[in-house]
């Protein structure tokens, strides 16, 4: 069954298509660019030869490329596909400018659209480049991933990573449509599927505890990726962030909610190099310690760690702050996006269903990194 989420952002407005095979992955496009509000009216086409590209990694390119590129073909587009290596250390602006190289070599103009195919890093490279090259083009979402799916491919986020933190080089640039299809989530390796659904249990945490609950009592069928529980994670997690995003598009307000457990994960992530963790279950750890954080102010109930523990232990994720500096903690946190004035701005959690943000300043962060996360 294919359903749709709107995010409303007046002319920067766009759906989320969930439950649409890939093999409609070019009919949809070229109703988007054509101007149809429907999903692949009448077999919509392209202009004849109207060049698109592609931006995968090698993986996925096997997968899915060649259903994802004779979809195009059909519609009438002439995709032209780049690869980069996977991995969030590639999510650089060296690797960056070689998708600029390829852009400008096949000479894409103003009027061209980009598809992010794969995960995260695959959407926020391409989201970035879109953003960027010739003053800003076109792109559309096409995520492969559960954190993609729910998270990272819906709000317009896109960023490379810089040696002092993730994410610190980027732009808001809405796509034009994401397209998912849940289908591709049967191939992710059980490990990338799992961090995933750090995300998905985010949502609950923040806005919906019979969501939360809804999680925990299908553990089982999740992780069996039963493909009716799946659709309905994907889409209760997508409503929530569209809404989020609809009112508050570049995170001056109501958005930061949505970056639970995200300020010590990624300074999780940046310490230990991209490679120890991935996203998914940094923002994990950083969920549970932003939980002790809340309790060691409190802010929040006392059942809100064991509760939010027993949840992501479920599905096998880590929880337990590794041992880290303070210090490196520290610096780390001083170069986030959410530093104000000095003061870090971090999401508590209260209650399952409901959390608040809190700017914490340097004296209260080395007592609570030095007693809490780092123990």
């Amino acid at each position: 069954m294919i359903s749709e989420v709107p995010v409303c952002l007046g002319e920067r407005g766009y759906r989320v298509v969930i439950g649409a095979g890939l093999s409609r992955l070019g009919e949809t496009v070229a109703s988007i660019k054509r101007g149809d509000g429907r999903i692949g009216v009448g077999g919509a086409v392209a202009m004849k030869g109207e060049k698109v590209a592609v931006i995968t990694h090698p993986r996925i390119g096997r997968l899915y490329g060649g259903l994802a590129l004779l979809s195009l073909e059909r519609a009438g587009f002439n995709p032209i596909v780049y690869q980069f290596p996977e991995g969030e250390q590639n999510k650089t602006l060296e690797q960056m400018s070689r998708i600029y190289d390829f852009l400008i070599e096949n000479r894409f103009e103003r009027a061209s659209t980009l598809i992010a195919l794969g995960g995260g890093v695959v959407g926020d490279m391409t989201g970035f480049a879109a953003a960027t090259f010739l003053r800003g083009v076109s792109y559309i979402q096409c995520p492969t991933t559960v954190v993609a799916q729910v998270d990272a491919a819906i709000g317009g986020k896109t960023a490379v990573d810089h040696p002092s933190g993730k994410n610190l080089i980027g732009a808001f640039h809405q796509p034009s449509l994401v397209f998912v299809d849940s289908e591709t989530l049967m191939t992710l390796p059980k490990r990338e599927f799992v961090a995933g659904f750090a995300e998905v249990i985010k949502y609950g945490v923040i806005a919906d505890p019979a969501f939360f609950s809804f999680i925990e009592t299908h553990a089982e069928k999740i992780l069996k990726r039963d493909k009716e529980t799946l659709l309905h994670c994907i889409k209760r997690s997508v409503e929530i962030k569209a809404k989020v995003v609809s009112s508050d598009e570049k995170e001056s307000g109501l958005r930061k909610i949505l970056n639970l457990g995200h300020t010590l994960g990624h300074a999780v992530e940046t310490l230990t190099g991209y490679r120890t963790y991935k996203h998914g279950e940094a923002v994990s750890i950083g969920m549970v310690a932003a939980a002790k954080v809340a309790l060691y102010l409190g802010i929040a109930k006392e059942d809100i760690v064991p509760g939010l523990k027993s949840v992501l232990e479920r599905f096998g994720l880590p929880t337990d702050f590794p041992r880290l500096r303070s210090r490196d903690v520290i610096e780390v946190l001083a170069s986030d996006k959410k530093v104000v004035s000095g003061d870090v701005h971090f999401v508590l959690p209260e209650a399952i269903g409901k959390v608040s943000v809190h700017k914490v300043g340097q004296k209260n962060l080395v007592s609570i990194l030095s007693n809490l996360c780092l123990n």
